[in-house]
C-alpha cells in the first residue's frame, strides 16, 4: 500500500524473499540514494541474506549495518552460523576506524553492560557504560557510533584478545580453539544475559 502511493523503488537483498522488492541487491552492488553512493555488502549471520549499506568517504564513511553490527554487541543468529557471523564482522571491521556506524537497534546500554561483564578491567567500556548512562538519562541517543571505538568496546570484535578469550573459555566451560569459536561462545551467553 505505502508502496503503491508512493511509488517508491523497494531495495533489498537477493538471497531473502521480500515480496515487493523491485531490485535484488547482492554483494558488492552499487546503489546512489540522496546523491551518496553505497555498495552493498553481503554479511550473512543474523540471517542469511544479511546485507549492509557502506558510503566511502574521505572525512566521514559510512555504514548502515543492519542487525549485524550495533553499538557494543552484535545481532542475534536466526539463520546464521558463528562462523558467518563472526567473518561478516571481520569483514566490517577492516572499514576504516572513522566509519559512522547506523545499526538498526538502539541497544547500546544492554550490550555495554553485557562487554563490562566480559572486560570488567576494560576502561574504554567503562567510560563509554558511564557515558551512555548519562545520555540514556538526558533521553538522548547513542547512535551512531563510530569503527575505532567499537574496536575497544566491543567484545564482538574483540575475539582475538586474551582477556575476551579468557572469559569465553571460562563461560563455555572449554577451550575456543578459534576467534569464530570465541565469538560463538560470547553470541551464546549473549542471549541469556
Amino acid at each position: 500500500e505505502l508502496k503503491q502511493a508512493t511509488r517508491a523503488r523497494v531495495l533489498g537483498p537477493a538471497a531473502e524473499t521480500i515480496p515487493a522488492r523491485d531490485v535484488a541487491l547482492v554483494d558488492h552492488d552499487r546503489l546512489t540514494v540522496l546523491g551518496l553512493e553505497f555498495v552493498v555488502h553481503a554479511v550473512p549471520g543474523h540471517t542469511l541474506g544479511h546485507i549492509a549499506f557502506y558510503h566511502e568517504d574521505a572525512t566521514t564513511p559510512l555504514l548502515f549495518s543492519g542487525d549485524t553490527l550495533f553499538a557494543a554487541g552484535c545481532g542475534r543468529l536466526f539463520e546464521g552460523t558463528p562462523e558467518q557471523m563472526h567473518d561478516s564482522l571481520e569483514r566490517l571491521a577492516k572499514l576504516p576506524d572513522s566509519t559512522l556506524i547506523y545499526c538498526a537497534h538502539e541497544y547500546t546500554l544492554s550490550n555495554l553492560r553485557f562487554a563490562q561483564a566480559v572486560e570488567p578491567d576494560n576502561q574504554d567500556i567503562a567510560q563509554r557504560l558511564a557515558e551512555v548512562i548519562r545520555w540514556r538519562s538526558e533521553n538522548r541517543i547513542s547512535l551512531p557510533s563510530n569503527l575505532a571505538l567499537e574496536k575497544r568496546t566491543n567484545p564482538f570484535l574483540r575475539t582475538r584478545e586474551t582477556s575476551v578469550k579468557e572469559k569465553a573459555d571460562e563461560r563455555s566451560s572449554g577451550q575456543n580453539t578459534s576467534q569464530s569459536a570465541v565469538f560463538a561462545s560470547l553470541r551464546a551467553w549473549k542471549d541469556k544475559f
